[in-house]
This record gives C-alpha cells, sequence and structure tokens, in this order.
C-alpha cells in the first residue's frame, strides 16, 4: 500500500470510530482516532460524550505499555483543539507523546481555532497532513461545521403525510399516517440532532414524548414554543430540565417562575416568538442544530423565514382528501411555482408501502 492508500484506509476506520459517539457529544463534534505503527493499529478511541476525553486522548490511553511514537501516525477525523474547554488542549497531549505524524481529515470550522493546532504541531516538528476523506468527515458532522459556518443552528424539517399532503383527517384525527417501521425511523432520526423543536398545539394534542426511545442514543433537548405557558406542567415534555421553553411576555410571571425553579430554560420575547429571534437565542446557548417535528405553523414559520437546511418527508400510500384537513405545511407559502423551495442531493428509503424522501434546501 502506499501512503494515500494506506492513509484513506486507516481514516475510513477512524471516521467509523467517530460514528460510535452519536447524539453523546453535542454540541461537540464527533471525532476518532487511530494510533498506527509499521502498518499495525496500537491504539484507537473516539469522543464518547460531551465533557469526556477527546478522541486522540482517548486513543492515547489505549496503548500498552510506553512504545516509542516518534515513527508512528495519528489519524484523526477533525483537527485537535488547541484550547482548554472542558479538557485540556489534545494538541498537546500528542506533543507529550512525541507522535511523528499526524493525518488529519479536515479543519475546525470554527474561525477562532482553524488551523492553529496544525500550525503549532509542524512547528514542533511533526509532520501534519490535511485533507484526507475531508468530504466524509465533514459529512458527519454537518450540524457542527454548518453551526461554526453560518452562526446558526443547523434546521431539519420532518413531517409525515398522506399522498395528497394531509396530516391529519378533518376531525384531527392523525394517528396513525405511516407504518410503524416509518415511524420507528423517524423516531431513529432525532438522535442525529442535538434537539427537537414542536409547537404548543402538537403538545397539547399528543402529549409527546420527543425522545428517541433507544437506550443507545441520548434523547434531545426538547424546545417547546408556547406563548402563554398553556401546556400543563405534568405533560411527558417536562419529565427533566432538558426542556427550552420558548414564550412571551403574555405568559403568567408565576409560571415562568415555577419552571425556571424546575431548572428548565425559559427563553421570553416581547410579543410574538420570531424565528430570527429564536435563533439568535438558541445560538447563544451553543445549540448546534434542530430537528422540527410540528405542528404545521411552526413548520411554515420556518420556511417562510427561509431558515430550513435539510427536509425529511415521509409519505403513505393513502388519500384523506378534505379542504379542511390540515396539510404539512401552513404559513404564507410562496405565490409563484417558480419561487417554490427545491431540494438537491435527494435520497429514498422504503418502508413496506411508506417511502421516505429527504435532501438539502437548494439555496440557489
Amino acid at each position: 500500500m502506499n501512503n494515500t492508500d494506506r492513509d484513506i484506509f486507516f481514516m475510513k476506520k477512524a471516521l467509523q470510530l467517530a460514528k460510535k459517539g452519536m447524539s453523546w457529544t453535542a454540541p461537540n463534534p464527533l471525532v476518532g482516532a487511530i494510533i498506527v505503527k509499521n502498518d499495525r493499529i496500537i491504539g484507537q478511541g473516539y469522543h464518547h460524550k460531551f465533557g469526556g476525553d477527546h478522541a486522540e486522548v482517548d486513543a492515547l490511553k489505549s496503548l500498552k505499555g510506553s512504545p516509542d511514537l516518534r515513527d508512528a501516525t495519528l489519524y484523526v477525523t477533525l483537527e485537535p483543539c488547541n484550547h482548554f474547554g472542558k479538557t485540556p488542549p489534545c494538541v498537546d497531549a500528542i506533543l507529550r507523546h512525541n507522535i511523528g505524524r499526524v493525518v488529519v481529515a479536515h479543519e475546525d470550522p470554527n474561525p477562532l481555532m482553524a488551523g492553529k493546532s496544525i500550525k503549532k504541531l509542524r512547528a514542533a516538528g511533526v509532520h501534519v497532513e490535511v485533507g484526507v476523506l475531508a468530504k466524509e468527515a465533514e459529512k458527519i458532522n454537518e450540524n457542527f461545521v454548518y453551526f461554526h459556518t453560518a452562526k446558526r443552528p443547523l434546521i431539519a424539517v420532518k413531517f409525515a403525510t398522506s399522498l395528497d399532503g394531509k396530516i391529519a383527517t378533518s376531525t384531527g384525527e392523525s394517528q396513525w399516517i405511516t407504518n410503524e417501521k416509518s415511524r420507528m425511523f423517524a423516531r431513529a432520526l432525532r438522535a442525529q440532532y442535538q434537539s427537537i423543536l414542536v409547537g404548543k398545539n402538537t403538545v397539547l394534542k399528543e402529549n409527546p414524548h420527543l425522545g428517541s426511545r433507544d437506550p443507545r442514543y441520548k434523547d434531545p433537548l426538547r424546545i417547546i414554543l408556547d406563548s402563554k405557558l398553556e401546556i400543563p406542567s405534568d405533560f411527558q415534555v417536562f419529565r427533566d430540565e432538558r426542556v427550552i421553553i420558548a414564550t412571551t411576555n403574555f405568559a403568567p410571571s408565576q409560571k415562568i417562575t415555577e419552571l425556571q425553579e424546575r431548572g428548565i430554560h425559559v427563553l421570553v420575547f416581547k410579543e410574538k416568538i420570531g424565528v430570527p429571534e429564536l435563533l439568535t437565542e438558541l445560538s447563544k446557548l451553543n445549540i448546534n442544530s434542530i430537528f422540527i417535528e410540528g405542528g404545521s405553523e411552526v413548520i411554515g414559520s420556518f420556511f417562510d423565514s427561509g431558515m430550513v437546511n435539510k427536509v425529511y418527508t415521509f409519505h403513505a400510500p393513502i388519500i384523506v382528501g378534505g379542504k379542511n384537513a390540515p396539510n404539512a405545511i401552513a404559513g404564507k407559502g410562496i405565490n409563484q411555482i417558480a419561487k417554490a423551495i427545491k431540494l438537491k442531493d435527494i435520497q429514498r428509503r422504503y418502508f413496506d408501502d411508506d417511502v421516505l424522501t429527504w435532501g438539502y434546501v437548494d439555496e440557489q
């Protein structure tokens, strides 16, 4: 194997390791690391959870004995950190162990960090290569990358409809439009995002859990839009303090205080919860991604704001009909077909007779 093939081979293994941290590392990225000597893996690790050891340190701790690493290569899926956060800088640990070569998939997208560790390693005489499987590495951390480049959370929207675009009948019945396999996959999607967002009406109607329902994954942070704080405090969304409530000054001050005393973060806006203003506040809280599940007014407001990045649509082979049956997306919408929102990089998956279509909003 030449160096290029060798680097791709081991970086692929590091990327597989990185994915093991799914849902547990946010707002930190998924990172995997492998230490190779004489074409043999002698150490490996990944970032297990937010606040825990970073991948490089986890890999170094996995080493048996004290091997000479001057002729070893460290493969890491993201530029090592060069700052004190929950843990010390990884770049210092690399230098202490005298690792001779480091292969990095891509630079840290945070402008405050980008390239600094690479420069520090090279200045210390370490041979550093950057860009091996960069696109693949950026893909698994698209939430983290987008947050640090766009300076706001990545927004994904999910909805399930009949073939004629209905999310419920005219009487409000909606359980269940899609089949069990579709619903299980939709719940699993929640683990790919740091938070899940719904409006008041969805909570009042369904009293949803909004978790992944899978012990392998951490439940996303729940963001609830409730302008008057009408949701009863014993509903499932309030089962623990991992909740952010966005409300307005029309909400009772006593209920705001009660929620805050329970450890729930309350965002209070003046007269309405505007999408740009909401995202500004959530960005301050380091929320890097939001998975929106409804209802139609909430979804419509995000599309109208131009803030949606990714869309998941489940379609069941049924016809509901009825002019008063609700559609998936409300809001203002568009007034010309030429201005319709288009998706790119489209993929599809089948769950028996249901079809999932997903893709990215084409900003052009």
